[in-house]
């Protein structure tokens, strides 16, 4: 069995497969900038260097957006946790949730407009299963005590 693929087809998987890639990596980026913008020594020459850097590879709309939330005193780019934007600390909606899961584009939160990351959460070591507890042994009760009939009555 040969399997043909339209070459059309696949130049449209390849585009979307790259444009999934970028976008991811265009956040990535943006919140490797917020990461020495808001460091402790963001002015150092080494510093302005990277930061020159990496606004070169961010495009400008994306950039401009960021800025304006750097000029407010927020942080452009917010880590998403368990569905939940950390900067508003809303639950996001489960679309979106996918959808920034998929990395399929860049993600905004509603509410606070930062720009949304998603980083697999590392999942912590787990514990070890609970001892049992052994079971108390259950005390018999005194059943209801039943109802005797009275006697009929002798006339």
């Amino acid at each position: 069995m040969v399997l043909t693929i339209c070459p059309h087809a696949l130049s449209v998987l390849a585009v979307t497969w790259v444009t999934c890639c970028l976008m991811k990596n265009v956040i990535e980026l943006l919140f490797a900038l917020q990461e020495i913008e808001m460091g402790p020594s963001p002015s150092s020459p080494q510093n302005v260097a990277e930061i020159r850097r990496l606004r070169e590879k961010i495009p400008v709309p994306i950039l401009a957006h960021y800025d304006r939330l750097l000029a407010r005193g927020k942080k452009g780019v917010a880590v998403v946790r368990h569905g939940v934007c950390p900067a508003c600390h809303l639950s996001l909606a489960s679309g979106i949730y996918a959808q920034l899961i998929r990395a399929e584009d860049v993600v905004i939160c509603g509410s606070c407009g930062r720009y949304l990351l998603y980083r697999p959460e590392d999942k912590p070591a787990e514990p070890p299963p609970p001892e049992p507890v052994p079971m108390a042994i259950a005390k018999k009760t005194k059943g209801r005590k039943k109802k005797v009939a009275a006697p009929p009555a002798a006339t």
